[in-house]
């Protein structure tokens, strides 16, 4: 899936490119749509990417580990984080990743520019976050 979509997604900026990641799964089947996610507070919500149907639902629902290599492999498509929020699989309408607008990455342990927010981001998928329960 990344080695077929990453020309796709390679170029613009990151609305452009979810828009493009968008397309790219609508044409293998998930009818995906993008659009700006709901903005918190006075921060950016970043983008949003919807999967309206998943033509993989019966074996993700017996193997959830399927949701998430394709939610890792978003991030590394994009080049920045994401976070799943609902899944086909696990019974909601449908799946939603959010994508994070981050100015520039800052690795683990550094400090940032002042006025900088930095988000701490996780893979753990727990109850809180809206993931997936093993």
């Amino acid at each position: 899936m990344e080695r077929r979509y990453a020309p796709a997604v390679s170029r613009g900026d990151l609305a452009s490119r979810v828009q493009a990641l968008a397309e790219a799964l609508s044409a293998d089947g998930y009818a995906a749509s993008a659009g700006p996610a709901p903005a918190i507070g006075r921060a950016g919500g970043g983008e949003q990417l919807c999967q309206h149907h998943c033509p993989v639902a019966h074996v993700a629902a017996e193997f959830p580990q399927l949701c998430e290599a394709e939610t890792e492999a978003f991030g590394r498509l994009l080049g920045t984080p994401v976070q799943r929020l609902a899944t086909i699989a696990h019974g909601d309408g449908i799946c939603t990743t959010h994508v994070t607008c981050v100015g520039k990455a800052v690795p683990a342990g550094t400090t940032a520019a002042a006025g900088t927010v930095v988000i701490p981001v996780t893979n753990e998928i727990t109850a809180e976050s809206g993931g997936l329960l093993t």
